[in-house]
């Protein structure tokens, strides 16, 4: 059953045909240009960007005809025969308002701001992608080194077999431990199996990063980098440099005093003028009319709706001030933090690489000729494989923890 789950997942997971190498560099700038989600800011943008041009527009003319001051009898319209005039004219008129030029100034700027807001949002999500397919690369590069481990201890296992096999057959061996090393054996492709769906799954997630079809084959190289942060020191200033979710919040707030800029010019009055034109009856004489005329939205009872949007603009900046300084305080808090934590597990690793994992491969090896030249049991042989062994997927597993530590250090500080 395991044999027939292991060929479904590498029919899956290989299919025939050189497979496609990628490097961190080249899965990085595909998400970067194919993520449908990136495009959606692009959409916005663009959205925002037109209508920004439509701030400077007026209000339309309004134009109306009709008859004027006439009566019901059309008979008085007509001149009189004691030559008096008629009644009665017919009107043309023509009405336009002019913007308050504040108040076109206000709304463009507010306008003109509002994509700006969406761009530093496009980064914010770009720079959780970027980490995402990061954290995928950089754990398929440890599924790839633990099944390399769990290639050599099978090797080492067979080899144990076969040997105990051959010694007993020989009485000049115990069964001991033998049952034991054949457990190990298919705990070993228990867990080849189970580290195949794990990469199987990264294949995955890393062709819906690069939105492409998900079951495309390709393969990494497992070249990486460890950087040292430790020695990094951020302040406030350069964490709202660098990142571009607090720099949307601060275009937040210059949006927000924007709008309340626009709000204001709404109280100021405007003016237009209104030109009608009469065509008389009966003889009476061509006529006009100029007015001007003055809105004034600052009374009382029209002013209400602007004085309360302009209050509420002012508590919504405040809102947004206290959400920028959250996020610059938890960033800030995150960001010493990983720093301790990648200097204390730098440390681990380092022990690992140079003490603990070349003693316990010393005492295999002594145990291992001990075995060969019948000084030592199958049983000390094994028990100091398991202890090698997985020591070793131990210090996998801790360097695994140390690069998503960078990982997760880069998302904060936005470093690509």
């Amino acid at each position: 059953m395991k044999n027939m789950l292991r060929l479904v997942l590498l029919l899956f997971a290989c299919p025939a045909g050189a497979q496609e190498k990628l490097g961190l560099d080249t899965i990085l700038s595909r998400v970067t240009a194919n993520n449908p989600s990136l495009k959606t800011y692009d959409a916005q943008v663009r959205s925002l960007d037109e209508a920004a041009k439509g701030a400077r527009s007026w209000d339309a003319p309004l134009l109306s005809t009709g008859l004027w001051m006439t009566p019901y009898n059309p008979n008085g319209w007509k001149k009189q025969s004691d030559g008096s005039t008629g009644m009665g004219q017919y009107m043309v008129s023509a009405q336009q308002m002019f913007p308050n030029k504040k108040r076109q100034d206000a709304e463009e700027k507010y306008m003109l701001g509002m994509s700006a807001v969406e761009k530093e949002k496009k980064k914010a999500t770009l720079n959780e992608l970027v980490a995402a397919a990061k954290q995928n690369y950089y754990e398929w590069v440890v599924i790839k080194k633990k099944l390399a481990i769990l290639d050599q201890g099978s090797r080492l296992l067979d080899f144990m077999l076969k040997n105990a096999e051959l010694r007993y057959k020989n009485n000049i061996g115990k069964v001991g431990a033998y049952y034991k090393v054949k457990a190990s054996l298919g705990n070993i492709e228990n867990m080849r199996l189970l580290l195949e769906n794990e990469l199987l799954q990264k294949r995955i997630m890393l062709n819906t990063l690069m939105n492409r079809d998900k079951t495309t084959a390709f393969d990494i190289d497992t070249v990486y980098v460890i950087k040292d942060y430790t020695a990094l020191a951020a302040d406030s200033a350069s964490l709202v440099s660098a990142r571009s979710d607090i720099r949307a919040v601060e275009n937040d707030i210059r949006l927000a005093a924007l709008q309340q800029e626009a709000e204001k010019t709404k109280l100021k009055p405007e003016f237009g003028i209104r030109y009608d034109h009469m065509f008389g009856f009966g003889g009476i004489p061509l006529q006009y009319s100029l007015m001007g005329m003055v809105r004034l939205p600052m009374t009382k009872w029209s002013s209400r709706a602007a004085k309360a949007s302009v209050e509420s603009l002012k508590w919504k900046a405040e809102g947004l001030e206290r959400q920028r300084e959250t996020m610059i305080n938890e960033a800030t808090g995150r960001l010493y933090g990983m720093q301790q934590e990648i200097v204390s597990k730098q440390k681990q690793v380092k022990l690992f690489e140079d003490n603990i994992i070349p003693a316990l491969r010393k005492n295999f090896q002594t145990m291992q000729l001990g075995y060969e030249q019948n000084t030592e049991e199958l049983f000390t042989l094994y028990d100091a494989w398991e202890t090698l062994n997985m020591t070793q997927l131990e210090y996998i597993n801790q360097w695994q923890q140390w690069l998503l530590m960078q990982v997760e250090l880069e998302r904060i500080l936005e470093i690509k």
